[in-house]
C-alpha cells in the first residue's frame, strides 16, 4: 500500500523565534524547590499508570473537519493517565538543575518551556512515553498506532506561572459556543496555532485544585470555540493538534500554575501519511539536533518504504505478472514529493 500525498496545512501564526533563545523570565525559586525530589525511581507502568478511559472522544466529523486528519479522532475528554507519584517524579526531573541549565527556551508563545531533555537528562520521562503499555492507550484513544515523533519533541514543557488573583466563574466544560469568546477563554497561555505532528497528548503536571482557566480551546471547522476543561495532576488529553487549530488558556484565579507536558507523537507505520513540518518548532529548539533526529526518522521511515516496495515488485515478478509501469511512476513521484517535503524544512538557519 502507497502512502498518500496531499498537501499540508499551513500553521496558523507559528513561533515568529528565528533562532532558539533562553528565557529571561525567571522561574520562581519556591516552584522549582517544592518539585525536586531524592528518591528517584525507575518507571514501572504496572507502578505509574492509572489509565482510566476518556468518556468521550469527538471525532473529526463531529467538529467539522470531515475527511480531514490520520484517523477519525479528533480530540479526547480529559482521562487519567498517570499516577500522583509518577508526575512527581517527572517534575523532579523536570526542575533538575541539570536540564534547567541546558534544556530551557522561551519563544513569541511562551516565556517558559523546557524541551531536549529526553532521553539523556530525564530517563523516566523517556521511558514513560516509550512504554509499549502507554504507547497501546494512546494508540487506541488516536485510532492510530503511534510512537514519539522524535526525542526533541518528547515531553516539551510549557511553564505559565501566574500571579493573579482573581475570581472568575468556570463554566461548563466542555464549553462550546458560536460567538466571540468571553473575555476569560481570550487570556492565552500559549497562542491560536497547529502542530507541527500528527497528534499530541497535553499532560497536566500542575495541582489544578481550584484553579480557573488551564483549558485547551479548538477551533472547529464551522468557527465555533470548543473548550477541554483544564485537567488535573496526571490526567491528559489527546488531540489530533496537526489538523486542529488550538490554544492553551492561562490559568487564573486559584491556580497559580499551568505546567503541561506535551508530547509530540506520529503513526508508526512509514507507510502512513507524513505531513509532519517543523514550522513550530524550528526557532524553538537546537536546530543541528533537530535536524538530526527528524532527518534520521524520516530516511529510515524511507528506508522501509523502498524495502516494502521491493517486496511488492517482487512478488509481482514471482508470479510472472509484467512489470506496472505506471504504478512504479506513482510511487516514485510519491517518495519524490517526500524528498522534496524534507528539503523544504531541512532549511539553513542561524545557530547561536
Amino acid at each position: 500500500m502507497a502512502a498518500t500525498a496531499v498537501a499540508a496545512p499551513v500553521p496558523t501564526a507559528p513561533p515568529t523565534d528565528r533562532i532558539a533563545r533562553r528565557p529571561t523570565k525567571i522561574l520562581p525559586q519556591s516552584l522549582i524547590e517544592g518539585s525536586r525530589i531524592t528518591d528517584k525511581q525507575t518507571f514501572d507502568a504496572a507502578k505509574h499508570v492509572n489509565f482510566t478511559p476518556p468518556n468521550k472522544i469527538y471525532t473529526m466529523e463531529e467538529i467539522g473537519l470531515t475527511g480531514q486528519g490520520l484517523s477519525s479522532t479528533a480530540i479526547s475528554e480529559p482521562f487519567p493517565l498517570f499516577t500522583e507519584e509518577a508526575i512527581r517524579q517527572m517534575r523532579g526531573e523536570v526542575f533538575s538543575q541539570t536540564i534547567l541549565d541546558k534544556h530551557q527556551y522561551q519563544s513569541s508563545f511562551a516565556s517558559n518551556m523546557i524541551r531536549g531533555h529526553c532521553p539523556e537528562d530525564a530517563p523516566f520521562i523517556w521511558d514513560a512515553w516509550n512504554d509499549p503499555h502507554v504507547l497501546d492507550i494512546i494508540s487506541k484513544i488516536a485510532g492510530i498506532d503511534l510512537v514519539p515523533a522524535w526525542p526533541f519533541d518528547t515531553a516539551n514543557i510549557n511553564i505559565s506561572v501566574n500571579t493573579e488573583t482573581d475570581n472568575v466563574e468556570i463554566t461548563s466544560t466542555p464549553q462550546q459556543d458560536n460567538g466571540k469568546p468571553k473575555e476569560e477563554e481570550e487570556m492565552s497561555a500559549f497562542g491560536w496555532h497547529y502542530d507541527s505532528v500528527p497528534f499530541v497528548c497535553v499532560t497536566m503536571l500542575s495541582d489544578c485544585t481550584n484553579m480557573v482557566g488551564g483549558e485547551t480551546m479548538i477551533r472547529t471547522g464551522r468557527g465555533e470555540h470548543m473548550k477541554m476543561r483544564g485537567p488535573t495532576m496526571g490526567t491528559a488529553v489527546i488531540m489530533q493538534g496537526r489538523y486542529i487549530e488550538h490554544q492553551a488558556l492561562k490559568a487564573i484565579g486559584g491556580g497559580k500554575e499551568r505546567i503541561s507536558m506535551v508530547t509530540s507523537l506520529r503513526p508508526r507505520s512509514c507507510l502512513a501519511k507524513d505531513e509532519v513540518v517543523l514550522t513550530g518548532v524550528r526557532g524553538i529548539s537546537y536546530v543541528p539536533e533537530l535536524y538530526f533526529q527528524y532527518a534520521e526518522y524520516r530516511l529510515q521511515a524511507l528506508k522501509e518504504r523502498v524495502r516494502h516496495q521491493l517486496r511488492v515488485l517482487r512478488r509481482r515478478h514471482d508470479a510472472r505478472r509484467d512489470f506496472d509501469t505506471l504504478e512504479a511512476r506513482v510511487w516514485l513521484e510519491e517518495q519524490r514529493g517526500y524528498i522534496d517535503a524534507m528539503l523544504a524544512e531541512l532549511v539553513e538557519v542561524e545557530v547561536e
